[in-house]
């Protein structure tokens, strides 16, 4: 059944993401910043564009929003001509934005008081991710709004679970992040390691691949590691914008982030290296 829905947001995760609803024969509007991105995806998916966020959302049952950090949300969800002076009462607003819980907390405040449903749903999958429709989607907020939401979130997520109350989504992507974090530099690590050791990189991890160090990391970035090929997958600006959530959540929680905040440390030597826009597996670089 088609459904009205508004994607607010079009980089390389909304983009497809919004793809994806109109694929499944959904009604959807699109609205970017920069316009001549819209467009494009018009002319790609069909569908319509709109000048501001209220405007694609007006009349919608879904709003969805892909932005870049907290003032980029907070402006396309709450602004003058945000998502939710559009919106109408017992609609829903999904934000997969990489964000603070703060941020996502002060959505749902919000939205609550315009009468609009609120799910905070960051994503993890990466690029390729996006493309396939394969990404894990982490969400916060009640059980009614997320129910009627799932349907559309299923459109590109393989996994979509509900985790606790507004902001558990954005905390739940932190732990992600935390997760990586120290997974790629142990990975950095054990191949600068083997190359060093005069040994071949690409069997080692072919074979510890079966054993018990194995991870997706390893399985989709250590030959490119080894071949020092960056240009593709999530920049090192994003996953820096990212560890400074964590670690400034950690400082409110007390959570003890030893590693995050050294690997934080590395990623900025990646990007003084001119490595802003490479993949986070570019840490190997400083080794």
């Amino acid at each position: 059944m088609s459904t009205k829905v508004a994607f607010l947001g079009l980089g390389v995760m909304g983009f497809p993401m919004a793809g994806h609803l109109k694929a499944k024969g959904h009604d959807v509007t699109v609205y970017n910043r920069t316009g001549a991105k819209a467009q494009a995806w018009v002319q790609k998916h069909g569908g319509k564009s709109a000048s501001t966020p209220a405007a694609a959302a007006k009349d919608c049952d879904f709003v969805m929003m892909c932005v870049g950090n907290d003032h980029d949300l907070l402006e396309v969800a709450l602004g003058k001509d945000g998502a939710l002076s559009g919106m109408k009462k017992g609609a829903v607003l999904v934000d997969h934005t990489t964000a603070s819980a703060d941020a996502a907390r002060r959505i749902f405040a919000a939205a609550k008081e315009k009468g609009v449903d609120f799910i905070d749903a960051p994503v993890s999958g990466g690029q390729a991710g996006a493309e396939n429709g394969k990404l894990t989607v982490m969400c916060g907020g009640e059980a009614g709004p997320f129910e009627r939401a799932k349907p559309m979130m299923d459109c590109y997520g393989r996994a979509v679970t509900l985790l606790g109350a507004a902001g558990a989504g954005q905390l739940t992507k932190m732990v992600n992040q935390i997760c990586i974090a120290g997974l790629v530099q142990a990975l950095s690590e054990g191949i600068a390691f083997a190359e060093r050791a005069g040994l071949d990189a690409e069997l080692v991890l072919d074979v510890i691949s079966k054993g018990a160090a194995q991870s997706w990391q390893m399985e989709n970035r250590g030959k490119t590691m080894h071949q020092r090929k960056f240009d593709f997958g999530f920049a090192v600006d994003w996953m820096r914008k990212d560890l400074g959530i964590c670690l400034d959540e950690a400082k409110r929680n007390g959570a003890s982030l030893p590693v995050t905040a050294l690997v934080d440390q590395f990623y900025g030597e990646v990007q003084k290296e001119g490595g802003k826009r490479w993949d986070t597996s570019s840490l190997i670089t400083r080794l």
